[in-house]
């Protein structure tokens, strides 16, 4: 009988320790500044190296295919004629389908002529799946860049944050003795 009446008063004691450390996190992250941004009326600015939608350069192109050839999904169609008189390819077409593209950037990175580039255009959602195949038309295009945008505010991907935020709940000690 005494031996569950102390095996109660533990597991009662280990059971309020938990809370204790629930409300703790809870009472720490009170403390913190809000990190959400109110999108599409905030964005942050993408980083340098950010893959975003591909911007494509139809004079550039000699149609060698490479991307093609490095490219995972085998997306880029690449349509081109042979001129046998100067024995050189003419580029006729160039499309990519977004809704497959996985935005690796090997296309960008083995193109021997730098005709593709990646942008920071990241909102290319439709309500049609078609839509997201773009020809060299539509992958021609340049987007606005976010900070030339005056619609909406930009925020730095270098927001101050309060210290601790990022590092976790370091001021916890360990509580359980697993």
């Amino acid at each position: 009988m005494m031996n569950r009446f102390l095996n109660y008063s533990q597991d009662a004691i280990q059971a309020a320790r938990y809370i204790g450390q629930g409300f703790i996190v809870t009472l720490d992250h009170m403390n913190r500044f809000p990190i959400t941004i109110q999108y599409p009326y905030e964005k942050l600015i993408p980083s340098e190296r950010f893959r975003g939608r591909i911007h494509f350069e139809f004079d550039k192109c000699i149609a060698c295919e490479v991307c093609v050839r490095v490219c995972p999904m085998n997306l880029p169609v690449v349509d081109w004629e042979l001129r046998r008189t100067m024995r050189r390819k003419r580029l006729i077409s160039y499309s990519i389908d977004f809704g497959i593209c996985i935005f690796c950037g090997n296309c960008v990175e083995y193109c021997p002529t730098n005709c593709l580039s990646m942008t920071e255009e990241y909102e290319l959602s439709t309500h049609d799946r078609h839509d997201l195949n773009y020809d060299q038309v539509a992958l021609g295009r340049l987007p606005i860049s976010v900070i030339e945008d005056t619609a909406i505010k930009t925020l730095s991907n270098a927001i101050s944050l309060p210290k601790g935020v990022m590092e976790g709940h370091s001021g916890l000690q360990k509580i359980t003795s697993n």
